[in-house]
């Protein structure tokens, strides 16, 4: 038995069903079910929620999620060799496990959740797990139709989504996130507690929507913090001319100087410089 139901220690479901991780998916498999059951308690009260969990595999972390409460769990596995394994977890849990087989990429979960707000829990497989991320922070409308977020990262790419003016990792991706999430690096998993390991720590990130992000056009942010980052050692005058507006009208909408750089601008500097970046936008129409 495992620590957390009677269903086989997940290293003998993968040999009954040959689930031989696959680095094409990005997969690495979480065999430790106390750690699995450490991130599903990331999202607790689980009691009432339901949970979109991405890339399952053999279901450990599913697992724990239904075992610790969660009502519903939507969990969309892209791996049909997965399926059966995932099938045997919902006969122990009848009526609380939804297997999606497709593609995360592209599946929508909302038609599934009858306007209900949901979580996503979930250890992501690490060649998708950045765009995945962009796609649910830049969802519209706004607060989200998830109210919490906990998942795995490389430990490099948490970094990033946490980060904050001045800090070495700070950037488009730190901008975004905490402009629209409260968000917090929970803990790390080594390399060894998976299968195969991979080469890199694993952290676990709990994002948090707010509910009122300070107020400007998204797709305005996005391209000022895209252009101010994508030259981050040129100061800001120089960085945000690929924008085709005076670089020094931006930066006076954010208070700072044109010859301050990308990196020690704060959040609510460059919302101020999307803000006028729109009203130039508009000036011009």
């Amino acid at each position: 038995m495992s620590a957390i139901d009677d269903l086989p220690p997940l290293r003998e479901v993968i040999r009954q069903h040959a689930l031989s991780a696959r680095k094409s998916l990005g997969q690495n498999f979480l065999l430790d079910l106390n750690l699995t059951a450490r991130i599903a308690r990331a999202a607790v009260p689980l009691e009432e929620s339901t949970i979109v969990e991405i890339g399952p595999g053999p279901g450990g972390l599913t697992r724990a999620l239904l075992a610790l409460g969660a009502r519903r769990v939507i969990a969309i596995e892209h791996d049909e060799r997965a399926i059966p394994a995932l099938q045997d977890i919902s006969a122990r849990y009848p009526g609380r496990l939804e297997i999606v087989h497709g593609d995360a990429m592209t599946f929508d979960p909302r038609p599934l959740l009858d306007g209900e707000r949901a979580k996503i829990v979930a250890n992501l497989p690490y060649n998708i797990a950045t765009p995945l991320l962009i796609g649910w922070l830049t969802t519209e409308p706004w607060p989200p139709w998830y109210d919490m977020m906990v998942l795995m990262f490389q430990r490099e790419v948490g970094e990033r989504i946490v980060a904050r003016e001045d800090e070495e990792a700070y950037g488009r991706l730190g901008v975004l996130a905490n402009w629209r999430c409260e968000t917090k690096i929970l803990f790390d998993i080594a390399p060894s507690a998976f299968v195969p390991p991979p080469k890199v720590t694993s952290s676990v990130v709990r994002l948090v929507p707010r509910a009122e992000p300070l107020a400007c056009d998204r797709r305005m942010l996005e391209q000022v913090a895209a252009a101010a980052f994508g030259q981050r050692r040129k100061m800001l005058r120089q960085s945000l001319k690929s924008l085709g507006v005076d670089p020094a009208r931006l930066a006076a909408a954010a208070g700072v100087d044109a010859t301050r750089r990308a990196e020690t601008i704060p959040i609510s500097g460059f919302v101020a410089m999307a803000r006028e970046l729109a009203n130039i936008r508009t000036e011009e129409a």
